[in-house]
């Protein structure tokens, strides 16, 4: 138990670790794109300071003029365009060929200076106070590319977490299919024990003249307990399948339990005249008839009316089990073949999810809850592929 709590709360530990640097990470990409931009504003405020400098300058100041157009020069990678005190296109820099030729259209012109106006504030450029220009300017391509890598880094955090998820669930599956294996190879090795005593006891009492009768009640109960017993000891391990008549083996085990269930129970059984094939193993297949037919017994609380049908189709033989008992919501369909799922008061909620495992892996076939009304009462459909 100590183990079990320390791992669950070293996972916890790893997961707020994990968020924590992730936000670090996203916290400093947004810094620093934040920086990136302040930088960007700045460039293009020298920009437009040395604008007006260059055409102000003479002869006499070569110096002044040499910087300032240093200035606009050094500006290789901002995407701006120079409108004049009406609005008029005037020039561009650093965009592509076909985005210079459409600033010719006014509505594409007008399109791109609003994109430009929701990232930067336009500046103006002044002479003498008065606005002889004014420069529009957006992201360099570096930017808008350091804009998308926090949602990369978030894709690739999911997509890490989805990984570590699966893996972990798989883990735990595993481990769970472990646990059930052992414990049901160690209820066939305890079965073992007293089935061969009663075995023996059977002997003896055929010699004490008993009515033959209850002898013969009584190996049909022993031969039941082997049954049993075999198929806990195939649980976790690929079960051998053969030719098998599946009318056949699934009226014996749906009379074994009728024999053996309530009175008030009034069975029906609709089955073809003739065999239909399948590849099975009988022992896990009377298995799964028998917790359906038990789930239905349940379900109906031991007085109503159960029906097994069995038909073919193109490529498969159905089985329908049905039963007039409370029934069961749609949005519970699947869930309960989950293991653990059980709507009783006792009970592990192990029968459909290992009729599932039986039907679903080791069969290749399909089951599932082909219809049910809340009161009224559900029907459980098996189907499994025919042979000839």
């Amino acid at each position: 138990m100590q183990l079990t709590s320390n791992k669950n709360a070293f996972r916890w530990l790893m997961i707020f670790v994990s968020f924590v640097i992730i936000s670090l990470i996203l916290w400093n990409t947004y810094q620093f794109f934040q920086s990136f931009k302040e930088e960007e504003r700045t460039k293009m405020r020298n920009w437009s300071y040395a604008y007006p400098e260059l055409l102000k300058s003479t002869d006499l100041e070569e110096d002044i003029s040499n910087l300032s157009l240093e200035i606009l020069q050094s500006n290789t990678t901002t995407p701006m365009i120079l409108v004049d005190g009406k609005g008029n296109y005037h020039s561009s820099r650093n965009l592509t060929q076909e985005q210079e030729k459409k600033l010719e259209d006014s509505i594409y012109l007008r399109k791109v200076l609003i994109k430009f106006e929701n990232e930067y504030n336009p500046i103006s450029i002044k002479v003498d106070d008065e606005i002889i220009n004014t420069v529009y300017y957006g992201n360099s391509e570096l930017l808008n590319k350091l804009k998308y890598y926090p949602l990369a880094l978030l894709l690739i955090a999911f997509l890490f977490a989805a990984v570590v998820y699966f893996f972990y669930r798989s883990s735990k599956n595993a481990e769970q299919n472990k646990l059930w294996t052992g414990m049901a190879k160690e209820t066939a090795h305890q079965i073992g024990t007293p089935l061969s005593s009663l075995i023996g006891w059977t002997e003896i009492l055929k010699s004490e003249n008993v009515n033959p009768d209850y002898i013969q009640e009584i190996e049909k109960d022993v031969s039941r307990l082997e049954t049993i017993t075999e198929r806990f000891s195939k649980v976790g391990s690929v079960p051998t399948l053969k030719k098998v008549d599946i009318v056949e083996e699934t009226i014996e085990s749906y009379n074994y339990l009728k024999a053996r269930s309530s009175k008030l129970i009034d069975f029906k059984l609709e089955t073809p005249n003739s065999a239909i094939f399948a590849e099975l193993n009988p022992q896990l297949f009377s298995w799964t008839i028998e917790n359906l037919v038990k789930n239905a017994i349940d379900a109906m609380k031991g007085k109503g009316e159960l029906s097994l049908k069995i038909f073919p189709s193109d490529k498969y033989v159905h089985i329908n089990i049905s039963d007039t008992g409370k029934g069961i919501p749609k949005h519970l369909f699947s869930k309960v073949f989950e293991p653990g799922y059980t709507s009783k008061k006792r009970g592990w909620g192990l029968g459909l999810s290992l009729a599932k495992r039986i039907i679903q892996d080791y069969h290749k076939g399909r089951i599932k809850v082909l219809s049910s009304v809340i009161g009224k009462g559900t029907t459980m459909q098996i189907s499994l592929k025919r042979i000839t």
